[in-house]
């Protein structure tokens, strides 16, 4: 048994603040708002619906999540956010499309009631959307400063006892770290000059690094995934914890590939497509924007297939990743994997999965996810890199030298065993408490 770790009541409520405030972080309000009022239910939600181990199988101990780990309630979240345009979060939820109009309509008092405070944008890193709801600040530093009043008028005005942001808004050009990323003195003057290498993403990061708010990075941007921002939230013991929610192709992708390697099935090629309408697939339509996206979404299966240990079944493995923008789709997006594998012999097979997903239906969980369990990181003093969260990340953020986790079975054993090791019970690794205790 390990000692119990120290982790605060979640006393009060819970403000969660989303840039964005579009398809994703109003699928995410509404279905909250709905499970309160008995309209619906939490489905993909673990910290709502998950169930955990403890101890050997035959103590049959499997409480809920929720009541295992002191964690906030549903009926205790308030929302607020920011958006480039002024739509209430029932008009935005709407606009999108995803929630039926009879459901919408019965949360209208609530959802009208979340209004986007003007939010932080550059145009040169979101090319294919515009909007009028927009900070003017002279310096990069101002619109810092902005947004860190934002976040104190909002917690004030909400009458909030902690807050988490999460980022729900779209994908940004690709951005490398360079050295104005390198360290907080030198991140903290590029923002004073307007640096074009700070990003609207990395700005709201720091405003809620300096806030004291605990920071989710949902899109692949860079971010929080620089030295600086780092380097920040380990000096005010703030947990950041990125990147890209894991929804839709890429899930799937860290489903089948751990199945395949498991049973040392080659591949000779994974072809992966996509067709979606949202402002999500708008944004993507850029070139400099779908970058960002196919860096993620290709990360996944080196790290899961190993090449490097297993060369003559992937090294030479063909893997190619595309999105092409079709309105029609809506946010319902459909993506088709052609998957060239061979087995004894080197006798060739195919798989072909075409998923006919809702994106944002398979996101407002994880954003729910997030919120409370980021929360429950900041209330257990657990500053820093998240890892143990990378289940809900396409490119998961770790710490300096260390090769992210992307099959998602590891990563689920990973995010138990930190749940347990909070609550001072016994690390389960499928041997010492089953096989060898038991049997031996």
């Amino acid at each position: 048994m390990n000692s119990k770790q120290k982790v605060q009541h979640p006393k009060g409520k819970l403000g969660v603040l989303t840039p964005g405030m579009g398809a994703v972080s109003t699928t995410f309000m509404a279905g909250v708002i709905a499970t309160n009022k008995g309209l619906g239910r939490p489905i993909g939600s673990i910290s709502q619906m998950g169930k955990i181990r403890l101890g050997k199988r035959t103590e049959d101990r499997n409480p809920n999540i929720n009541d295992f780990v002191p964690l906030a309630l549903m009926e205790d979240l308030v929302f607020g956010g920011w958006d480039i345009f002024y739509d209430t979060a029932y008009e935005s939820a709407v606009n999108a499309g995803v929630l039926d109009k009879d459901l919408l309509n019965k949360l209208k008092e609530e959802l009208s009631a979340i209004k986007p405070m003007p939010a932080v944008f550059d145009h040169q890193f979101v090319k294919n959307i515009d909007g009028e709801n927009v900070k003017h600040s002279p310096t990069k530093m101002d619109a810092a400063k902005a947004l860190i009043t934002d976040i104190l008028t909002f917690k004030k005005e909400n009458a909030c006892d902690r807050l988490v942001m999460i980022w729900c808004a779209s994908t940004e050009v690709y951005t490398q770290i360079s050295d104005v990323h390198l360290s907080v003195e030198k991140f903290e003057q590029a923002l004073l000059e307007n640096h074009p290498a700070i990003a609207p993403s990395m700005i709201y990061a720091y405003a809620a690094i300096k806030s004291g708010v605990a920071f989710a990075n949902g899109a692949p941007n860079l971010t929080v995934d620089t030295p600086a921002l780092i380097e920040l939230a380990n000096q005010l013991n703030v947990p950041i914890a990125g990147k890209d929610f894991k929804t839709g192709q890429t899930l799937m992708k860290t489903i089948l590939a751990p199945g395949l390697k498991t049973r040392l099935l080659g591949v000779d090629g994974w072809f992966s497509t996509n067709i979606l309408g949202n402002r999500d697939g708008e944004v993507l339509d850029d070139i400099d924007s779908f970058k960002t996206k196919e860096v993620s979404k290709l990360s996944v299966l080196d790290s899961v297939l190993e090449p490097e240990k297993y060369p003559e079944l992937y090294k030479d493995m063909y893997h190619k990743v595309r999105i092409n923008y079709y309105p029609p789709k809506g946010d319902d997006k459909e993506s088709w994997d052609n998957i060239d594998i061979f087995g004894w012999l080197g006798y060739k097979m195919q798989i072909k999965v075409n998923f006919l997903c809702k994106d944002s239906i398979l996101a407002a969980p994880i954003v729910l996810d997030l919120a409370v369990f980021m929360d429950l990181a900041q209330r257990a003093n657990m500053k820093g890199i998240q890892e143990w969260l990378s289940f809900y990340f396409k490119s998961p953020q770790t710490k300096e030298g260390l090769v992210p986790i992307h099959d998602i079975f590891l990563q689920k054993v990973k995010f138990e065993n930190t749940l347990r090791h909070l609550m001072g019970e016994s690390l389960i690794n499928y041997l010492g408490l089953d096989y060898y205790e038991e049997d031996n």
